[in-house]
Order: structure tokens, then C-alpha cells, then sequence
């Protein structure tokens, strides 16, 4: 009897063992709190901190590069793991746009990439546009560059005519946008709308828009040679991209030739047009310069590889930012991306409103571009064609890297 008691509390003790080792187990599944994760992450980011430190092998040993581009870049794609670092499940990709093959070998552990992290902490990046008449096309060609080079994620405010309304999916107001980048109908983006958004932390105190100069050369400048107004500087600015801190905007009283004490903005803008509608030929940008006349500054001016115009180039090479990183902005004005006067624009017009989202950047857009520049060397704008193509090229790599290489480290 002795033996057969302790055969039966054996017997207990290793059910109960079993039990505790089960329920243990399926609770290192459960989420964490999230202090316990937090911490858990921190001892992970210092402990490979330390290997960095000590060991030969670089952190970033193999790259596993996905065949595709993912489709939106108001999503985006990062890899995160399903627990902190120090937890028990392998990292996966998460998938926000398309689908994005990431592959891994056994006992090895992707590193978050942190400019992914701080992407998805960030507000959103807002881009407005007018759209009217016969626009459409160009609008969803401006829309889809957007989205194919940027990174972070963008609003649209699309302020159409009635006829034009039920074919976008939204119209919003504006009054609790603190800042907005306002572009044309005919504006192409050849790099991330993110970089042009950056230019918001290099105002001053006292700035609250952002422009490109009309022109270059003031003796071939348009303000310059046949104003009947007011303008900014010596040959005006170009109101087809403008960044702007809407917040600023609201709460400053603008000097004018007018009211001594100064106007609001959407107090001063139609006495001004009562004033200067029979001087004025370009309509709000007119009104633009005769405002920032007075008001000088308050703008701040950015190159021109951020409105690239035909006028930098049918005149002869005029813009030494794009002749040296390429355009970053591309601006079809003078109708050139619908007719043959200028075919380095319509090359890049062409491509881009054509390029199926599900398709490889590179095979897709980047060759067929490339390609028929050769068309175009004879041309004006064609002769240079490293200004249209060099910032194009730079951005898709820089995009590919972001979104679809994860980088790879040995499990220690």
C-alpha cells in the first residue's frame, strides 16, 4: 500500500507540473501589458546595441527584396514583429497596400526599420488642388504621382464643379488645417511630396507661404517686361505650387495699399480683386504677388526644381537646382503635356497617367520614360534630359528601400 500511495502523489504532482506548464505556456501568447512590452523592447534595442558593438558582423547582412512596389503611399508597408523583442513569435510583414513578399531564413530576426515607426506617429500630409472644366485627367495623373513617390500619409482636398464632384471621393473645408501644399491641375511629383513638405520647418517667424520665382531671368520674365500691378521681388512668383501655414494665414493682418491697419486674408482678397481686375492677366497668382508686395516677409522662396516650368528650359537651361539634383516638380503649364511643343513633357505626362499601380516602378515607368527621351533630344527641354530623369531615378530607389527591402541579421 505504501508503494501504491506514492506512485499515486507521483503521479499527481507530474499532472499538476503539466498543467501549470500548459497554462504558462499559452500565456506567453497572451499580449503583453503594455509597460512589460515597452520595457521588453527597450532591453532588446540596448542588447543589440551591444552586439552592434561587439560583434564583426554588420547588423544589416542581407537584403530580401520583394518583386513589386507596394501601390499606395498614403500606407505604406512596414515590418513589425507580433511581440517585443525578447517574445517567442517570429516577425511578419505587414501588408498595408499590396501584396509584399518578405522572405526570412530560420533563427535570424528583422530589424524595425525606425523611419517606418515614425512615419505611422505622424500626422497627415494635406495636398489640396482646384479641378474644373476639362481637368479630370490631369488631376488623377497629379493624384497617382503623389502616391506612387511619397511616403507618409496624404489627405486630398479636391474642389471641383458639380459635374466633377461625384467622380472624386471627397470635398472637405479647410478650417482645421493647420498646413496645406496647394498645386495645379498640370503638377507632376517626381520625388516625395514629403521633402517639399519639409520646407515648413525652415520658415522663419514671420513666413507663412512658400514659392518658386515667376522666372529666372528678369529680362525675359513675364512680370518683369509686362505687369500692369504690383508683384513680389524682381520677376514675381508662381503660384502653381504653394506650401502654406494655414494657421498663420488665419490669424495675420496683411499691409495693403487700401487700409492702413491692415486686412485679413479673406477680408483683403475681394477688394483687391475689385481694385486690380482690369490690370490683372493670371488671376490669383496676379492677386498673389500684389499681397506679398506688401507683405514680402511673410513668403518664403524655394528653388526652382520644385516648379519646373517650360520657361526653364524653352529659353535655354535656367534653373541650375535642376540642372544639378533634377526636377522635383514637375509643372506642364502652356497645355505642353497635350500637345507636341514640348515632348520631354508630355513623356513624363504620358507615363505616368498610364502606369497600371500593380506593375514593377522600374519596368513599368522608369524605362518606358527613359526610352522615349530619346525622342525628344532635339527638342528644347529633350536636350537635357538628365534634369527630367535624374530625380525620378534617385526616387524610386529611395521609395523601393522604404517600403520593400527589410534588412536581415544574424539571430545571436
Amino acid at each position: 500500500m505504501r508503494i501504491h500511495g506514492k506512485v499515486a502523489v507521483i503521479a499527481v504532482c507530474f499532472g499538476v507540473f503539466l498543467l501549470l506548464y500548459f497554462w504558462g505556456g499559452n500565456a506567453a501568447d497572451d499580449p503583453l501589458p503594455r509597460e512589460v512590452a515597452e520595457e521588453r523592447e527597450r532591453q532588446g534595442e540596448e542588447e543589440e546595441a551591444e552586439d552592434r558593438k561587439s560583434s564583426p558582423v554588420p547588423a544589416e547582412l542581407r537584403r530580401d527584396v520583394a518583386p513589386k512596389f507596394a501601390p499606395r503611399a498614403s500606407t505604406g508597408v512596414g515590418v513589425r514583429p507580433e511581440q517585443p523583442p525578447g517574445g517567442r513569435k517570429r516577425p511578419r510583414a505587414i501588408n498595408r497596400g499590396a501584396s509584399v513578399n518578405v522572405k526570412s531564413k530560420p533563427q535570424s530576426r528583422i530589424a524595425v526599420r525606425p523611419v517606418m515607426r515614425r512615419a505611422r506617429a505622424e500626422e497627415f500630409m494635406h495636398l489640396a488642388v482646384v479641378a474644373c472644366g476639362n481637368r479630370l485627367d490631369e488631376t488623377l495623373a497629379m493624384v497617382k504621382s503623389a502616391l506612387l513617390f511619397s511616403l507618409k500619409k496624404i489627405k486630398f482636398h479636391i474642389f471641383a464643379e458639380d459635374p466633377l464632384a461625384p467622380q472624386f471621393e471627397e470635398r472637405v473645408i479647410l478650417k482645421d488645417v493647420d498646413s496645406l501644399l496647394y498645386v495645379d491641375t498640370d503638377v507632376l511629383f517626381l520625388r516625395p511630396m514629403d521633402d517639399i513638405w519639409g520646407l515648413l520647418k525652415s520658415f522663419n517667424g514671420t513666413q507663412l507661404a512658400a514659392m518658386a520665382p515667376e522666372h529666372e531671368v528678369p529680362k525675359i520674365g513675364w512680370y518683369s517686361r509686362f505687369a500692369r500691378h504690383p508683384f513680389y521681388g524682381v520677376t514675381g512668383v508662381n503660384s502653381g505650387v504653394m506650401l502654406m501655414n494655414l494657421t498663420r494665414i488665419r490669424s495675420t493682418l496683411f499691409k495693403n495699399s487700401m487700409i492702413p491697419s491692415g486686412l485679413s486674408w479673406e477680408d483683403l482678397l475681394h477688394p483687391l480683386y475689385q481694385k486690380y481686375k482690369n490690370h490683372i492677366t493670371w488671376g490669383d497668382q496676379d492677386l498673389l504677388n500684389i499681397i506679398f508686395h506688401y507683405n514680402p516677409e511673410c513668403l518664403y522662396i524655394f528653388p526652382c526644381q520644385w516648379n519646373y516650368r517650360p520657361d526653364h528650359c524653352m529659353y535655354g537651361s535656367n534653373c541650375k537646382g535642376a540642372e544639378e539634383e533634377g526636377v522635383s516638380i514637375l509643372h506642364g503649364n502652356r497645355g505642353v503635356y497635350h500637345d507636341d511643343k514640348q515632348p520631354a513633357f508630355k513623356v513624363v505626362y504620358d507615363a505616368i497617367r498610364d502606369f497600371p499601380f500593380e506593375d514593377n516602378m522600374f519596368q513599368s515607368l522608369f524605362y518606358p520614360i527613359q526610352t522615349k527621351f530619346l525622342d525628344t533630344v532635339n527638342t528644347l527641354c529633350g536636350r537635357i534630359p538628365q534634369v527630367f530623369l535624374k530625380q525620378i531615378e534617385k526616387t524610386m530607389k529611395k521609395v523601393f528601400e522604404e517600403r520593400v527591402i527589410q534588412h536581415v541579421r544574424p539571430h545571436k
